[in-house]
């Protein structure tokens, strides 16, 4: 049985000398990529790299909502929020979770609210095409929990139709299965606030309601009701029924410990963030739950809170979006190792300014994750600017790789926070080998039937993307293939494994998201890739190949499995499949080389790419990103690894003569 230091470090203590840079190329000459020089010209003078990070409509909606809480509907922000809520109304009259998506009942809901708030007439031709949707789809009764609470929250239910969130499970003990300590750490965020929402039962009633999207022939009934008698859901329901009546017989008073106790974790988390928990959803109820704890709209917190939503708002011909958050560490980390890739030397003053603004971002204090691991010295990044609380395992494998693609490496500093960081990943390390995004063994499904989960995000699970990018970390440092840790994650990673080869990605667009991950984490440890599980995902990767030699796979293939690999492609999609390839040592292959042409063919007159589909996930079947620095840095990644492992002297006519022969088609028009 190994000691506990033999799984905080690999046999020989990795040192500047044992990191391997197979893409390092410092002193060999090098025409830079078009696409390289407009990443630089995206460098911010400190250093970072943020791109803009696009969500769907409820964004939008929600941060309308709001303001009509706070009576400033009218405002010239709201008006212009909803001139770009409107543009992304769909076909059928609805809103969905991703563009070409299905319209989607809780989002048109929130839409039609809002652009009502705004003044949009009822009988505007986009209204009503919006409220025969909804009437369809079995009316407003039908939405989920979330938008609940808003509706309570203006006056359109009673609180009475919305799932109870109660502020005393902040007072169980912090390692029971059912507190907010055993749910990951996004829905925690979020239901603090709730809590403090649902036991004070806010309500600003507007001028304008949505009486209209209501069906009079269906009941409007609890959400989460299960048809089994005994089950978890109808417990769950019981326990909601109860906590109702005792807010209605009992004084309000035996309510108080619990509000103490939410008002001191939203305060505590207010400490190092860009908002609570530095993402929207908790950031929106955050104004509203200081206002039930007596704040008043002009105090310190609530300015606060609301210049923190602000931030998020991005103006452009007259409209306005918001963003669900801020990425500069996961882009920064991912923009130098795309650079470093594709040949700018160690010591460029952008690599190096890039790495100095990433370790200024270490985290050096306990956060919600020390509840499980209270004995782990604090280390490893956040996603955001300011995230203290939250630092996650997947960027902080990424930062690490980046800044060992730097000439910091070797730096007492880097180091120094690199043996922070891989000790705090290896103790985060989940009981079935995996690791999650940021908690350890959140995985209590019972806590998935409770009547507010339906945003599908209550756990924090094992995922393939994630642990093998710890896992090409780890080969990075030195660690061996059969470290222990290691072999735990390949066991993982190899039962997680589809029947047809490929990997489920969970926090990537989808399926082939998880395949190039897998790959790069196996090549990199050094696995045998003649390994029959390794061909396996090599052949479903090529046979997930387009006419165009793109890949592409849509938000669907969440809700339906049978269409892996299916979807309009999409140049951050044909880049990690290629570099999955190249991983896998089919460079050389004709579906590799297909994909680097097409790359090649489809660059933007900056030389760069444009996505227009989501390729991120938030929430799978719920939330999905766009973050429009993926088909920047990703396809300059993989043109570069290309390169380097299969560099391109061929002649035109051979090119074409190994696509003819890799796919007997005749070629498109």
């Amino acid at each position: 049985m190994s000691t506990r230091l033999d799984v905080a470090h690999p046999r020989t203590p990795p040192g500047p000398s044992s990191v391997r840079h197979p893409t390092d190329r410092d002193a060999a000459p090098h025409e830079p990529d078009p696409a390289a020089l407009a990443l630089l010209d995206l460098q911010s003078a400190d250093g970072h790299w943020l791109g803009e990070l696009e969500g769907d409509t409820i964004l939008e909606s929600e941060y309308v909502l709001l303001m009509a809480y706070l009576g400033r509907e009218a405002g010239e922000v709201c008006a212009k929020a909803c001139k770009y809520l409107h543009s992304r109304q769909g076909d059928d009259g609805g809103w969905s979770a991703y563009p070409g998506g299905p319209s989607e009942l809780s989002t048109t809901v929130k839409a039609y609210y809002a652009l009502k708030l705004c003044g949009m007439h009822i009988e505007h031709p986009s209204m009503v095409a919006a409220r025969r949707l909804i009437l369809d789809r079995g009316g407003a009764q039908g939405c989920n929990s979330f938008t609940r609470f808003y509706l309570a929250l203006l006056g359109q239910i009673g609180y009475d139709l919305v799932p109870s969130v109660p502020p005393e499970l902040l007072l169980l003990p912090k390692r029971t299965g059912f507190g907010v300590y055993a749910m990951s750490s996004w829905t925690r965020t979020i239901i603090v606030p709730l809590m403090v929402i649902s036991a004070c039962k806010p309500v600003a009633k507007t001028k304008l309601g949505i009486e209209e999207l209501f069906r009079d022939d269906l009941p409007m009934s609890p959400s989460r009701a299960s048809k089994s008698p005994l089950s978890w859901g109808n417990f769950f329901l019981g326990v909601d029924r109860l906590l109702k009546w005792a807010d209605r017989r009992l004084p309000t008073s035996w309510r108080k410990p619990g509000l103490r106790a939410a008002h001191r974790w939203m305060v505590d988390h207010f400490e190092g963030s860009d908002g609570l928990g530095a993402i929207f959803p908790p950031m929106i109820y955050t104004v509203v739950a200081l206002k039930c704890l007596g704040y008043s709209e002009n105090s310190a917190p609530v300015r606060w809170a609301l210049d923190q939503l602000d931030d998020l708002l991005i103006e452009e011909d007259g409209a306005i979006r918001v963003q669900p958050c801020i990425s500069p560490v996961w882009d920064t980390a991912i923009a130098t190792i795309a650079l470093a890739d594709a040949g700018l030397p160690t010591f460029h003053p952008s690599l190096m300014k890039a790495g100095r603004w990433l370790l200024d971002r270490e985290v050096r204090v306990k956060g919600d994750w020390s509840v499980r691991r209270p004995h782990v010295e604090p280390g490893g990044w956040y996603f955001q600017d300011r995230n203290e609380h939250y630092p996650d395992i997947d960027d902080t494998a990424m930062v690490v790789m980046a800044l060992n693609r730097t000439a910091l490496r070797g730096n007492p500093e880097v180091n120094l926070a690199t043996t922070r960081a891989v000790a705090w990943i290896l103790a985060m390390q989940n009981r079935d080998g995996g690791w999650a995004a940021f908690d350890v063994d959140i995985d209590n499904e019972i806590l998935t039937k409770v009547p507010f989960a339906d945003h599908n995000a209550m756990l924090d699970p094992s995922c393939a993307d994630i642990t093998m990018r710890v896992v090409e970390m780890l080969a990075g440092l030195g660690y061996p293939h059969d470290h222990p840790a290691v072999e735990r994650a390949l066991k993982y990673t190899f039962a997680a494994q589809e029947p047809e080869g490929c990997w489920f990605g969970r926090w990537g667009v989808n399926y082939i998201y998880g395949t190039w991950q897998v790959l790069i984490g196996l090549k990199a440890i050094g696995h045998d890739m003649a390994d029959p599980r390794v061909r396996r995902a090599v052949a479903w990767l090529k046979s997930a190949q387009q006419p165009c030699g793109g890949w592409g796979e849509s938000c669907r293939t969440y809700d339906d499995p049978s269409t892996k690999g299916q979807g309009v492609v999409t140049a951050s999609q044909t880049a990690w499949a290629v570099m999955g390839l190249v991983a896998a040592g089919e460079a050389r292959s004709a579906a590799a080389l297909r994909g680097v042409e097409h790359l090649e063919s489809t660059r933007n007159a900056g030389g760069a790419w444009t996505d227009d589909a989501y390729t991120g996930t938030g929430f799978p079947k719920v939330f999905y990103l766009k973050y429009h620095l993926y088909a920047h840095y990703f396809p300059l990644m993989a043109l570069a690894r290309y390169e380097h492992a299969a560099p391109r002297r061929a002649s035109a006519g051979a090119l074409a003569l190994a696509r003819v022969l890799a796919d007997p088609r005749p070629p498109e028009a």
